[in-house]
Order: structure tokens, then C-alpha cells, then sequence
């Protein structure tokens, strides 16, 4: 597509290399980071002054008939709220202990203005918060991780922007804790909690408690914690600080210079319990003065429409989503002509994470971007993880494709060691985390002699001789294994290329062939793409669809040409299995922020891993001729 971009103010930094007599590389970044506060409530502070009256956050109503206008809140307004709630926060005691590190608040509350006031709050007087998973307390059965998340926080208070969803979970993991929600129904008092609702906190009086508890407030002072996925075992508690959240954000603007200029007015679902959301997103709108429309939709057939609401509604100048979520989106943008016009009219960049961009999907809003403005719209990605702030390396517009993450932004350096004929990744910088909350053993594992962070990434550069033009992602070391022959498996880059070129019809996939002569896949499906396959109605089951002739042709027709092109045994998949029963959360087999843990759908699935390596072909099994 030979459109050109749309001119965006976007900084693509060069780096440099140094050669160690071991094989390892450092890669540094040319130029310094700049200056950042100390507090990362400072920014509320600064354009509560600065811009008063501009928009901050704003909602559609949590309930009520009028879902159709915005409630929005100014920057002196949020200012003006977060002080009385940060007063009444100092107030609560519980044993006789005030809140604080050893006794934090825990929020089991999607995305909402009440959720971020409360967090901006604790943080704006040291006392650190936790955003917790809703599926944890919604979608789990056993409170598991819930549990364990709880034994490690020993929290102090609990917020709910609605009571109702979460009544199980309190009774169950937090008996007798106080419990602050938006929304209480008749019979909530009945709860065995202490319980005050989220308007009382608004009228809490501020004393000079809160300016000194302000004050106290330092660089390293913790301002939240944010719990892995758990892909590999139980979530841990990454910690925090605020020079973590600043610096990552000085990082941001570095690298979208657009929005030092222009305030950022982002349209956003992305949970805040995870750092894309959370870090990410409602960080670049309060350190740049910027607006945050709360998108309760989601990249689901469902509540895509809801999404779609907001966007004819409001025009982003940046915008964020997971590459399922711009595969939904572009589809509706194209059935919906009022709502991609709105959404292309100032748009500088979009920008994925999370997993790799199909092609189709990226030709596709290029596309429409070029019918509408002319013009394509810069994508952008990069790499990080909860533990890196999580913005760490950005690629540039130009190098930008998928699997591509780019250089170290200033702040950040890289270190490449050799490993298994990979260069694993080790990272060091301003934004990186000092650990895991109370768990010394996983934190002394996590960082290596000097201080870097053990990513286990792999990276590998596009062009060696031009390392200015940054990195490809080259999978997840501990993903990585060996067949038989002794043969590497690169799982990654392995999995990536698959499904791509399945699309659109797989959702995900777990690789097979540790130790076995040949390479399997257990596939999980897009069943709306197998609906669509087979012209069946959208709400036939998943066996049907799955077994459906229709889709075993297509299926068995993939693996054929996947095979012609392979490269030999370590990229050639000679099996697979359609499954039916999708990933299973209490299982441990997918995190809530849908990452397959692959170690453990392989442990609990055997027996589908034993029909992948049957001596011949059963039922169930596709494979090659």
C-alpha cells in the first residue's frame, strides 16, 4: 500500500552497542530521559492549576435512564475530590492501624471515574492500592487466586464500584474488612462489612493531615500493585513506586512528542488492574493534561457496540486496543461510515500490545484509514511487561510490522546474553520494578548480577549491521523446547506465524513436541468465524462447529500448505486438534487478561496430547497426508 502516513510528532531513537568478550550486548539508547516529579499525583496537582477547567475524566453513567451523555469531571474538580477522599482515607483505622503498605486498599471494581479518584487518592497520601482482576471475584469459582492474592496484600479496605458482583468474593476472602461502593441494592447492609458509600467519602473535610501525609510522599514511596496474570503459576505482586509511574511516562511523551503539545484525548476499555490500562493509558492522559473517555465496551461481539457508541461519539487523537480488538473494530468501522469518520478525524496513532497484529487486519485499517483521510494512520507497537512500567522499547513508524518491538526509549538499556541460540533480553532502567511484594525468593531470581531484569524474551535484530532499526520479538525463552533429534523449537515465532496464517480462525494456540519426533498444535478456535465457515446460526455449539466437515477441510487444507512452506522439523506442525471446551481460568489454563499459560493447558489436556501422538491418525486428530 503505497499511501503515505499522516504527519505525526514521533520520536524513533537511535542506540548504541557495546561488545563483550562473553557474547553479550548492551544496547543503550542515544540521549538521556528528561526530568519527571516525584509524585505522580504531582501532574493532578500542576493542571489543576494550570487548566482548570479542562476535561479529565469522563463516564457514561453507572446506572440510571440517561446512559446517553457523559459524565465528566474537570481537573480542579478531580483535584478538589481526591483531596477529601485522600482525608477519609486517612481516617480509617482498622485493628487501630492506619492504612498503609502492610494494610493497603484493595479495588474489585472494573473501570470507572469512582475506581480512579479512589486509587489517585491513596496514592496522593502514600498509601498504596491494589486493582484486582474482576474475573477473580466474578468468573472464578473457588476465589483461588483471589485467596492468594489477599494472604500476600493482608488489605486494610476494599472498593466496589457495585456491590452486587462482588458480595461472594467479600464474604468469602475479606470478612469483615470495610468495604466502600458506588452502587449498593437493598439488603447490602446485611453484609457482615462495615459499609459506606462512595458519596459519604466527597464530603470528608480536608485537614493539613493531607498536604503533610502529601509531602511525605517520595520517589520511592510504593503507589500501587499490580498482579501478574499468573500465566506461570500464581499472580505476583509487582511493586510499584512513583518514580516507576512517572518516569515510564516521561518515557511516553518522549516517544509521542504529539502529546506534550497537543493534550491526548484517549477513548479507552483496557482494565486498570493490568499495566497497558492502567500504567499505560491513564497515565498518559493526567502527565500530559489530557481527557479519558471511559469505554465500558469491550472486543467482544456483544459489547462492540458499545464501544462503537462512544467512537461516533468522540474522537480520539490516540487509540489503544489488543490486535482481536482492532479485528472486531475495523469490521464495525466498515458497516458504520459516521463512526470511522469520527474516529479517524484526529487520530496521530494507533497503537497494539499484547500479542502480534495479523496482516489482514492491519492492510484492512490502512485501508480505511486511506478511504476516509487520504492517508494511512501510523501503527505503532513495542515490548514491555508489567514489571518494565511497562513501556520499554518502541519501534519506529517505519520498521513498525508485526513481531517488530524496536529500540530501548532513553532510561532504558538492554542487555543480549546468548542463550540456547537465542540472545535472551535483560532490561535495566528508571522504570523497571524494585520486586515482588513479599516475596524475596522470586525477586532475587528476577534481576541478574548487574541488576538487570530477566525479561525471558528473546530478541534477534531485523538487520545486525543496522541496529538503529531496532529488534524482533524472538519468543519466550522458558516457552522454547527441544524434539527429539535435538532440534530447537522457537515456540513463539512458531505460534505467531501460525495463526497468522490460520486467520481468522483460530483465537489462540498451545504448541506440542517436547521430546517427541514431531510438532503438534492444540488449536482454540474463533467459533463466530467458524459460525460464519460453516453458515451455521452464531449460537451453535462449539462441538458442532468444531466437527463440522466444513471445518476440518479447512482446517486439514491449512496444514497442508503450512507444511509445503516449512523450513524443516523445527517449523513443520504434522498434527492438530480443534478443542472444543475453551481455556479454562480456574485451571490456571488462561489468565484473565486471556494469555494461555501453555505449560499448564499441555498438563491438564494430556489426554488430547496423547491423541496428537498416537501411532496413527484417531479421531478428533487432524494431520498431514
Amino acid at each position: 500500500m503505497t499511501a503515505e502516513f499522516r504527519p505525526v510528532d514521533v520520536t524513533a531513537h537511535k542506540v548504541t552497542v557495546e561488545y563483550r568478550d562473553d557474547g553479550s550486548q548492551i544496547i543503550r539508547p542515544v540521549g538521556e530521559l528528561g526530568q519527571y516529579p516525584d509524585r505522580f499525583t504531582d501532574c493532578l496537582d500542576h493542571w489543576a492549576a494550570k487548566t482548570p477547567d479542562q476535561l479529565f475524566l469522563a463516564q457514561r453513567p453507572l446506572q440510571g435512564a440517561d446512559l446517553n451523555h457523559w459524565e465528566a469531571i474537570s481537573y480542579a474538580e478531580a483535584r478538589q475530590q481526591v483531596r477529601a477522599i485522600a482525608q477519609w482515607l486517612l481516617n480509617v483505622r482498622v485493628d487501630g492501624e492506619p492504612l498503609s503498605a502492610e494494610r493497603p486498599l484493595i479495588i474489585l471494581s472494573g473501570n470507572c471515574s469512582e475506581h480512579l479518584l479512589i486509587a489517585l487518592a491513596a496514592m496522593y497520601v502514600g498509601i498504596p492500592y491494589s486493582p484486582i482482576s474482576t474475573a477473580y471475584s466474578t468468573i472464578s469459582t473457588d476465589f483461588g487466586k483471589l485467596r492468594h492474592i489477599a494472604g500476600v496484600m493482608t488489605p486494610g479496605l476494599v472498593f466496589a464500584d457495585n456491590l452486587g458482583p462482588y458480595r461472594d468474593a467479600i464474604d468469602a476472602v475479606f470478612p469483615g474488612l470495610p468495604v466502600v461502593s458506588v452502587i449498593t441494592a437493598h439488603g447490602d447492609d446485611a453484609l457482615k462489612n462495615p459499609l459506606s458509600r462512595f458519596s459519604e467519602l466527597l464530603d470528608t473535610e480536608v485537614t493539613e493531615a493531607v498536604d503533610v501525609a502529601n509531602r511525605a510522599v517520595t520517589p520511592d514511596t510504593i503507589a500501587k500493585f499490580l498482579f501478574t496474570s499468573g500465566s506461570t503459576g500464581m499472580p505476583k505482586g509487582v511493586i510499584c513506586p512513583n518514580r516507576m509511574l512517572a518516569s515510564n511516562q516521561e518515557i511516553l511523551a518522549d516517544i509521542f512528542n504529539f502529546v506534550r503539545k497537543e493534550p491526548p484525548v484517549l477513548v479507552d476499555w483496557l482494565p486498570w488492574n493490568h499495566t497497558f490500562g492502567g500504567n499505560h493509558n491513564v497515565g498518559l492522559a493526567i502527565y500530559n493534561g489530557g481527557s479519558l473517555y471511559i469505554d465500558q465496551g469491550k472486543p467482544t461481539p456483544k459489547l462492540l457496540k458499545v464501544t462503537l457508541d462512544n467512537l461516533r461519539d468522540v474522537a480520539p487523537t490516540i487509540y489503544f486496543n489488543v490486535p482481536k480488538g482492532y479485528e472486531l473494530l475495523v469490521q464495525a468501522l466498515r458497516e458504520d461510515r459516521d463512526a470511522a469518520e469520527n474516529f479517524f478525524s484526529r487520530l496521530n496513532v494507533m497503537y497494539f500490545a499484547g500479542a502480534g497484529m495479523a496482516q489482514h487486519v492491519w492492510d484492512a485499517l490502512d485501508q480505511l484509514a486511506i478511504e476516509i483521510t487520504g492517508k494511512k494512520v501510523p501503527m505503532m507497537t513495542g515490548m514491555g511487561s508489567t514489571e518494565t512500567g511497562p513501556g520499554a522499547l518502541f519501534a519506529s513508524i517505519a520498521e513498525c510490522a508485526s513481531g517488530v518491538v524496536g529500540t530501548p526509549s532513553p532510561g532504558c538499556e538492554i542487555k543480549l546474553i546468548p542463550n540456547s541460540g537465542k540472545m535472551e533480553a535483560r532490561i535495566k532502567g528508571h522504570s523497571i520494578t524494585p520486586g515482588y511484594w513479599r516475596d524475596e525468593e522470586k525477586t532475587l531470581k528476577a534481576y541478574d548480577e548487574e541488576g538487570y531484569y530477566c525479561l525471558g524474551d528473546a530478541l534477534k535484530y531485523i538487520d545486525e549491521q543496522q541496529p538503529n532499526r531496532g529488534f524482533r520479538f524472538d519468543g519466550r525463552v522458558s516457552e522454547d523446547f527441544k524434539l527429539d533429534t535435538g532440534t530447537w523449537v522457537s515456540v513463539g515465532a512458531l505460534r505467531q506465524h501460525t495463526i497468522h496464517q490460520c486467520a481468522p480462525y483460530v483465537q489462540d494456540l498451545v504448541v506440542a513436541g517436547h521430546d517427541r519426533s514431531y510438532i503438534s498444535v492444540l488449536v482454540f478456535p474463533d467459533l463466530a468465524q467458524l459460525a460464519l465457515l460453516t453458515e451455521l446460526p452464531a449460537s451453535t455449539d462449539a462441538e458442532t462447529l468444531v466437527n463440522h466437515p466444513r471445518t476440518r477441510e479447512v482446517f486439514a487444507g491449512l496444514l497442508q500448505e503450512m507444511a509445503a512452506s516449512s523450513t524443516g522439523s523445527s517449523t513443520k506442525i504434522q498434527r492438530l486438534i480443534i478443542e472444543a471446551n475453551p481455556p479454562q481460568l480456574d485451571a490456571h489454563e488462561i489468565t484473565d487478561k486471556g494469555s494461555l499459560n501453555q505449560r499448564a493447558i499441555l498438563e491438564k489436556r494430556v489426554d488430547s496430547v496423547e491423541k496428537l501422538y498416537a501411532a496413527e491418525i484417531v479421531e478428533g486428530v487432524i494431520g498431514l497426508k
